[in-house]
């Protein structure tokens, strides 16, 4: 008999990301803009992340820094905006924002207080 050799299959292909040893790697900055502000009534609060970060990872990496309990992760890819300089066009980085959406009842202070 022939011996058949395995070949892998999609199922046992394994697809690795980038591991952070700090979750505040992850998560670069919030965005501050009219629409997050607006989202914060929902108990959703905006983040720009690292583009090779999954939903996974940005739900733990949120739970871990900020010691809440995230219920949902929605992600946009942005793509980087063509600009005229003075010798030609450029092109701003590509960005990805993470909307987390929180449990009832927690709380991020990122914008420090209340506005008056």
């Amino acid at each position: 008999m022939a011996e058949q050799t395995e070949t892998p299959t999609v199922s046992q292909t394994v697809i690795t990301s980038k591991t952070y040893t700090d979750p505040r790697d992850l998560l670069i900055k919030p965005v501050v803009s009219e629409k997050s502000y607006a989202l914060l009534d929902e108990n959703k609060y905006t983040f720009v992340v690292d583009p090779r970060a999954n939903k996974t990872q940005i739900k733990q990496a949120v739970e871990a820094v900020f010691q809440v309990k995230v219920t949902g992760v929605n992600t946009i890819n942005r793509q980087g905006k063509r600009k005229r300089t003075r010798t030609g066009f450029g092109k701003r980085a590509n960005t990805k924002r993470a909307i987390v959406t929180l449990a009832e009842g927690d709380r991020i202070d990122i914008f420090g207080g209340p506005v008056s």
